[in-house]
């Protein structure tokens, strides 16, 4: 099954980070990738610029309204996600536990879903791996 990890952290506190550390956070999780490829788990990743440079849009009644920012103002703001696979949300879990981004914020775990399209499921995404 694929789950989604979702990065929380504190921007201002991640852009307090000296440079070495925040070097040797980066290496970490390209560490973590190579190790989540090695053993199955990895489907994809990226690391997200920062909450200032968002833009949401709204579509209604045929019309997008486009907006600058986050949806929400909170104090932690998605950083980045893993996309990966496990057998179940236990061993989801274990897998997002080690982000090496997780002792600074927060990681929201949550499962993917196929779409049903006339009685048929089928996954969002046509990458393979």
């Amino acid at each position: 099954m694929r789950y989604l990890c979702l990065i929380y952290l504190n921007e201002a506190e991640l852009a307090a980070m000296p440079e070495p550390q925040m070097s040797a956070l980066n290496a970490r999780h390209l560490a973590f990738n190579e190790d989540l490829l090695n053993n199955g788990h990895f489907i994809e990743a990226e690391a997200l610029e920062a909450a200032g440079a968002a833009t949401c849009i709204r579509a209604r009644q045929g019309r997008t309204a486009v907006t600058d920012g986050p949806y929400a103002e909170t104090k932690e703001q998605l950083g980045g996600f893993y996309l990966i696979e496990a057998r179940d949300l236990n061993e989801a879990i274990q897998v997002a536990s080690r982000i090496p981004s997780a002792p600074l914020g927060a990681i929201e775990v949550r499962p993917c879903r196929d779409l049903i399209v006339e009685g048929v499921s089928r996954k969002a995404s046509r990458k393979t791996r």
